[in-house]
C-alpha cells in the first residue's frame, strides 16, 4: 500500500536513493532478530521553503507483522518529532483504499479528504512544550536501548550457537579418536 502496488527492489531502491537523510527522519521497528518490520519516514518542508510547514508522513509495516500497532506507534512518533521541531501540520499522501494508514490519521484527529483512488490527510500539531521535548528525548532513549538489548542478545545467541558447534565437533572428534 506503501507505493499504490507490490514495489520491486528497483522502485524501492530509487525510494530510497530519493531519501534526505541530511533533512528527514527516518524510524524504525526491528523484532529481536534485529530485522527490520516497520518503517516510517519523516519528510519535513526543505530549508527555506515558503507557505505552510507540513511535514509528510509515510509508512510500511512487513505483512507477518501487521495489526500490531507498529503503524501507529511509529505515527505518534512521528507526530512528536514534527511537533518538536516547530511544526504545525503533518500531511499523509494515500491511496483511499489505504483505510489502515487513514484510519490511524482520523484516530489521531486529521482531517482526511478523497480524491477519487487517492486521500490526503491533514493533522493540526499543537505547539511543542518542554514536557513534549522531554517526551521525545525519553522515547528515543528507550528505542536506543531496546536495540542495543536486542543487539546484545543476537551476539550472545551467536556465542552460544558457536559453543555448541565447538561441543558438536570436540564430541565427534573424541568419538572418531577412541574407534581408532
Amino acid at each position: 500500500m506503501r507505493f499504490g502496488y507490490p514495489a520491486g527492489d528497483a522502485q524501492i531502491g530509487r525510494y530510497v536513493d530519493g531519501l534526505d537523510f541530511e533533512n528527514d527522519e527516518v524510524f524504525g521497528v526491528f523484532n529481536r532478530h534485529l530485522r527490520l518490520i516497520a518503517l516510517a519516514h519523516l519528510a519535513y518542508p526543505r530549508p527555506g521553503a515558503l507557505g505552510a510547514q507540513a511535514a509528510e508522513f509515510g509508512g510500511s509495516v512487513v505483512p507477518q507483522a501487521r495489526g500490531r500497532g507498529y503503524g501507529a506507534r511509529l505515527f505518534e512518533h512521528a507526530m512528536l518529532h514534527a511537533r518538536n521541531r516547530g511544526l504545525d501540520t503533518l500531511f499523509i499522501h494515500a491511496l483511499s483504499e489505504n483505510t489502515t494508514m487513514l484510519r490511524i490519521a482520523r484516530r489521531a484527529g486529521a482531517h482526511v479528504e478523497r480524491d477519487g483512488s487517492e486521500s490526503d490527510a491533514f493533522l493540526k500539531l499543537p505547539q511543542d512544550t518542554l514536557a513534549s521535548q522531554v517526551e521525545q528525548w525519553i522515547g528515543d532513549g528507550a528505542a536506543e536501548i531496546d536495540y542495543r538489548l536486542k543487539q546484545h542478545s543476537r551476539m550472545m545467541d551467536n556465542l552460544f550457537e558457536a559453543i555448541g558447534e565447538v561441543k558438536a565437533g570436540i564430541g565427534s572428534q573424541t568419538g572418531r579418536a577412541a574407534k581408532d
